[in-house]
């Protein structure tokens, strides 16, 4: 009998069975789904001085404390647009309170946009955020605390040629650099483009790593970690779904940008990761309509083992109408999760997630 059949037939039940070994592991993952419970659904603010808010961001304060911030004004783009934050005491939210603004070397003032927190492991709060008539012109500014928010810095811009993280949370790394997930909209508006950046834990030295977008049309991405070193990267495209980069050697490199299962309609996500292992993502599951608004009525939370098969385990949001957007999650090492969002361009909800147990 010749040698050829046999390893022909030896290769193929080798292939059936690493698929099935894959199947039964993803079934697996997913017949232990976590449950999620809500611990407190709730607005950061019920009235405000300004008329249209947008773009929260959260961060986790000491003492359990925590803090958001969004941008609020007349609506997105005007020039009295500021950036405002609120602390969560044992009482509830505290009243918004301006914390940066869009006043420029001239005197002119601009509109702010996308603030950021994050906070550093040697303690230091950085509120990120943009200044300019629009995303294609803006430019990056920060403030620092050393006392969770008590008192800020002066503004300072980051060095020309960088943006900082354009939406989502940075990423410090075991060595202590920073990697701060980016983008950039062209001045024409047909080239949209991710790309990574990193600086030292002062943020004095900086580089720019860049990613092939292939022919995605992408923006603000957000980052998940995983063991050995390797990163994800989810970012927003203009492609009716979400699409995804890996690198294997703690952000140095990447792949080519690619599909993944994931439909958005060109809408702000973010994600986060549970202990090193589960992955968490908030988004809008729908497609793009003929407005900018449309598919963001519904905002759900999806969570992976593997970064690659999604499963939505808790919805936020579904309603036919309404904008529900630009969420921003974090998690802490006892399983709660913290998320801020968009509510009707109006509102900021903030909603507290409990992983419980695991379903059989």
């Amino acid at each position: 009998m010749s040698i050829k059949p046999v390893l022909k037939l030896y290769h193929l039940i080798q292939s059936f069975v690493v698929i099935s070994i894959h199947l039964i592991m993803s079934a697996n993952a997913f017949a232990q789904t976590p449950e999620v419970t809500t611990v407190k659904n709730t607005f950061i603010f019920n009235t405000a001085v300004f008329k249209s808010c947008h773009a929260s961001t959260i961060v986790q304060l000491g003492n359990g404390k925590l803090m958001a911030a969004w941008f609020g004004g007349t609506s997105e783009g005007s020039p009295d647009v500021c950036i405002w934050t609120s602390e969560q005491t044992k009482d509830g939210w505290t009243k918004p309170s301006k914390t940066a603004d869009g006043t420029g070397e001239n005197g002119k003032q601009y509109a702010c946009w996308n603030p950021v927190l994050f906070k550093t492991k040697d303690g230091t709060l950085y509120l990120h955020y943009k200044v300019g008539p629009n995303p294609r012109e803006w430019c990056a500014m920060y403030k620092t605390s050393i006392n969770d928010g008590n008192t800020w810095s002066v503004a300072k811009p980051l060095p020309t040629g960088f943006l900082g993280p354009i939406k989502d949370k940075p990423l410090q790394l075991e060595n202590g650099n920073i990697l701060y997930p980016s983008s950039v909209e062209s001045t024409d508006e047909q080239h949209w483009t991710i790309h990574l950046e990193q600086s030292d834990p002062q943020l004095e030295h900086w580089q720019k790593i860049e990613l092939d977008c292939d022919t995605f049309q992408a923006i603000q991405p957000t980052l998940l970690t995983y063991p050995h070193n390797k990163l994800q990267l989810l970012a927003r495209t203009k492609e009716n779904v979400i699409a995804q980069s890996w690198s294997d050697d703690g952000g140095l490199t990447w792949s080519r940008l690619e599909r993944t299962t994931l439909p958005n309609p060109n809408s702000g996500i973010d994600a986060a990761t549970v202990n090193n292992h589960l992955q968490l993502l908030v988004y809008n599951p729908l497609n793009a309509g003929k407005d900018w608004w449309e598919g963001r009525s519904t905002l759900k939370l999806a969570m992976s083992t593997d970064g690659k098969t999604w499963k939505d385990i808790y919805t936020f949001e579904d309603q036919p109408k309404g904008e529900f957007s630009y969420p921003a999650i974090i998690v802490d090492n006892k399983g709660n999760i913290y998320i801020t969002y968009t509510y009707n361009r109006v509102k900021i909800k903030f909603v507290q997630l409990s992983i419980v147990k695991n379903r059989p």
